[in-house]
């Protein structure tokens, strides 16, 4: 294992704080990987993948990784872009008919909403930014979040397919205008829906041929069957009196059987060894292997600002979502971009792009100084601890070339 300009003692921090959480009850258990220049620098597990059962995490434990689906979503839709399949600018009604005419919550009650007419139109990279007026019914912060719960659109999938319940977004009233705020949202499963419209083919399929078949994502699924069941580690989420972890029951068995709803904005359960080859494949411009899966310049178009006015989401988010700083961080296509670190007080360099996912799961690629983490864990919400933070100042302290 090359330590590529890390300190190796430094880098034993990383264990050393973390194990803190899984010897504290905080945390059942871990799994974090670092690179540089795409070669593994530190590679660690530590604690259960099952508390219950006292099995460890081991290097190929299954994750589920819930919003890190998104990025691998808006990668899929951007090697469409790449063929010219669609603009970035085009309205997406003309292939969601459904969002043709859109209206945005203005005032009043979830039993009496007053709303009134988007004077733009939702587009494509409206979707890929957040920035459609979509949001999500787990968030409670607002009217529209309450009426996405009425509809049947909590945490938990409603038992519809990804036709239909993209169709029932478009029944609901937008948070706002499309263009001019941020807000964290199912845009990703309507995305997917387009994806699935302009190929004619099954989402899961777009994924495999243009994403996991050329990077070599072997063990990527959308379930997992009994005889495969051990390997996948336990949900868990904060006891609601303790904060200790406990088996978070019904949604967690929700991996173990074929899901109706083949959603872009989570669902999907893989190893750490998957998503490193996706993160790699970032870091390289679009490339693993000899595999090309992106251009350069459309992985670079990515991972810019594209916030409107340039801000960040300190600035432009609704709310509902604060797993790490948000000053000085815009957001791209399907990623959160650093523009300036020191508003948010960290060491990483400006370029760097991130996203996680609601079981506490997270990854970063910083272009500037080569480096890639991952951090799995499977414990909601992601919120309850500053592992993100925390895994960052871990990581850069013991970068020492």
């Amino acid at each position: 294992m090359s330590t590529d300009g890390f300190d190796p003692g430094r880098l034993l921090r990383i264990d050393r704080h973390f194990r803190r959480y899984v010897d504290e009850g905080l945390l059942p258990g871990w799994q974090i990987v670092v690179t540089r220049h795409g070669r593994i620098a530190h590679n660690s597990v530590y604690g259960h993948r099952d508390m219950e059962a006292g099995t460890p995490v081991e290097a190929g434990t299954l994750w589920r990784i819930f919003s890190m689906t998104k990025p691998i979503t808006s990668v899929a839709a951007m090697t469409l872009w790449e063929e010219g399949r669609f603009q970035l600018t085009d309205e997406i009604s003309r292939w969601l008919p459904a969002f043709a005419d859109m209206r945005v919550y203005d005032k009043g009650s979830a039993l009496k909403p007053y709303t009134v007419p988007a004077v733009e139109p939702i587009r494509i990279w409206h979707l890929l930014s957040h920035t459609a007026g979509l949001t999500y019914g787990f968030l409670h912060t607002s009217v529209v979040d309450r009426l996405y719960r009425e509809a049947g659109f909590d945490l938990t999938d409603a038992g519809l397919d990804l036709a239909t319940t993209v169709d029932r977004y478009a029944d609901l009233p937008l948070l706002f205008q499309p263009g001019t705020a941020w807000g964290y949202s199912v845009a990703t499963d309507v995305l997917a829906r387009l994806v699935e419209v302009v190929t004619g083919q099954d989402f899961d399929t777009v994924l495999q041929e243009r994403i996991f078949a050329p990077l070599a994502m072997t063990e990527v699924r959308r379930w997992v069957p009994e005889t495969d069941a051990a390997g996948l580690a336990t949900l868990y989420v904060a006891d609601p009196v303790t904060g200790r972890p406990v088996p978070a029951g019904d949604l967690a068995r929700h991996a173990l059987r074929p899901p109706v709803l083949h959603a872009g904005g989570h669902g999907l359960i893989c190893t750490a060894a998957d998503y490193h080859r996706f993160t790699q494949m970032l870091l390289n411009g679009g490339e693993l292997d000899g595999r090309r899966v992106l251009g350069s310049r459309t992985v670079r178009l990515m991972t810019r600002n594209h916030l409107p006015g340039g801000r960040d989401l300190a600035a432009l988010s609704t709310g509902g979502f604060a797993e790490t700083s948000l000053e000085g961080v815009g957001f791209g296509f399907g990623f959160a971009v650093t523009q300036d670190p020191v508003p948010g007080r960290s060491s990483t360099n400006a370029g760097e792009f991130s996203w996680g996912g609601i079981a506490s799961t997270a990854f970063w690629v910083d272009p500037v100084d080569r480096v890639t983490a991952m951090f799995f864990t499977q414990f909601m919400p992601s919120n309850t601890y500053p592992v993100r933070q925390q895994l960052s100042q871990l990581v850069y302290s013991a970068l020492v070339d």
